[in-house]
């Protein structure tokens, strides 16, 4: 049976941690068999997906995740 994920991202990608549970939450959902997984990248969440970002120490990268969601998943801004 195939289930539908949505994640709906709308907070910069440091600061908080939800950006970052969000991709972590989406990554671990792709990788299910019958999952569909979608994030929305909206408000301050397209920041998320800049290039080049300069990670604040003690944060992960969410550039990197959004781009492995990406090869897995769908991201649309």
């Amino acid at each position: 049976m195939d289930k539908k994920f949505l994640f709906v991202v709308n907070d910069a990608p440091y600061g908080n941690e939800r950006p970052y549970n969000a991709m972590r939450h989406a990554m671990n959902l792709v990788k299910r068999e019958g999952a569909q997984v979608k994030v929305f990248l909206m408000a301050d969440g397209i920041l998320c997906a800049r290039k080049g970002q300069k990670t604040p120490d003690g944060y992960y990268n969410i550039e990197r995740m959004v781009k492995s969601l990406a090869k897995r998943g769908k991201v649309a801004t």
